[in-house]
């Protein structure tokens, strides 16, 4: 569907060029917005590298082992129907952790991570689990509070104060976060749609 959306967007852009004479505009901006983003992504891969390498190192180091000691309370009451120890907490954990330092890119393939491991626990159901949405609610709601990858943007854009995002993306991400949790509770305990079994 979004390829669609995608495509009439484009469609409808150069038609209406078209039909203005200004086919030469669109052209220009394609160029321009490609080699934008060229010059955006090389000025983010020093920032990724530094905070993965540093996600990597506590890895190694055994701090995420650590830091699920001491999120465990918190995780078994997010997640009951995961075991302690099962693979899907430590992936769960590292995506909320990169979620955290603002490396959404980072987060992907340790989010993924864990909705395998979880649909695991699913016992096959094409059905997504409990656990499954409750991780899907935290993850695009995570609390931020240091949005590395924004600064990144704002520093390649020569921002003369690329921190200041840091506060109102704090406030912003926690009533995001504060509400997603809420939401998924309800509808864990009282919504008449919740899964039987």
């Amino acid at each position: 569907m979004l390829n669609v959306i995608w495509l009439l967007l484009l469609a409808s852009g150069i038609i209406i060029a078209a039909i203005n004479g200004n086919v030469e505009v669109v052209t220009e901006a394609a160029l321009s917005a490609a080699r934008d983003a060229v010059q955006v992504c090389f000025n983010l891969i020093g920032i990724m590298a530094l905070w993965l390498g540093i996600m990597r190192i506590a890895e190694r180091a055994g701090m995420i082992r650590l830091l699920a000691r001491l999120l465990k309370p918190l995780m078994s009451r997010l997640f009951p129907s995961i075991p302690a120890q099962h693979p899907a907490m430590g992936a769960i954990i590292l995506n909320l952790s990169a979620n955290i330092l603002g490396l959404g890119n980072a987060a992907t393939p340790f989010g993924m991570k864990a909705m395998q491991e979880m649909q695991k626990l699913n016992a096959g159901s094409p059905e997504a689990s409990e656990a499954m949405c409750t991780f899907l609610a935290l993850n695009t709601s995570c609390i931020t509070l240091l949005p590395a990858t924004i600064i990144g943007v704002r520093l390649s854009f020569a921002s003369s104060n690329p921190t200041e995002i840091v506060g109102p993306c704090i406030f912003a991400t926690s009533i995001s976060m504060l509400i997603a949790v809420s939401l998924d509770y309800w509808f864990r305990t009282h919504s008449r749609w919740r899964r039987r079994g």
